[in-house]
């Protein structure tokens, strides 16, 4: 999985995403988390469009390679392209942890697997 540069600036209610190595896809949030949300949908969009416009998607840059500019905060968001196929994956958990995820699920009102996967994305955007 690629993980690219991106540029973030703005404030509480207003926070835009840039990526300097793809022109005009940016990405905007109320909070951090949204525009990170955002960012990384946009950018799985681009690849989409660019593979059905059969044009190459370019690799990231490196991130001590990026000019970060005076108010904005580098980060790195994943290109996760989703293939659409659900699978089983049968795991053991501490019993607390489940229950953890179970109670934040219904507070989102998420199931446990979209609550999962969310948060799976979520850790791959802050780099884990």
């Amino acid at each position: 999985m690629d993980r690219y540069p991106a540029l973030i600036d703005g404030e509480a209610g207003a926070y835009g995403v840039t990526f300097p190595d793809i022109d005009g896809i940016v990405a905007m949030g109320a909070t951090l988390d949204q525009a990170m949300l955002n960012a990384e949908e946009a950018l799985r969009d681009y690849a989409i469009e660019a593979e059905k416009d059969q044009v190459a998607v370019e690799g990231p840059s490196a991130p001590e390679d990026v000019e970060v500019p005076e108010g904005c905060t580098l980060v790195s968001v994943p290109l996760i392209r989703l293939s659409g196929r659900s699978v089983r994956a049968n795991m053991m958990l501490d019993e607390d942890v489940l229950a953890f995820i179970d109670q934040e699920a219904r507070r989102r009102s998420m199931t446990r697997t979209s609550y999962v996967a969310w948060m799976t994305r979520r850790i791959a955007q802050m780099g884990g």
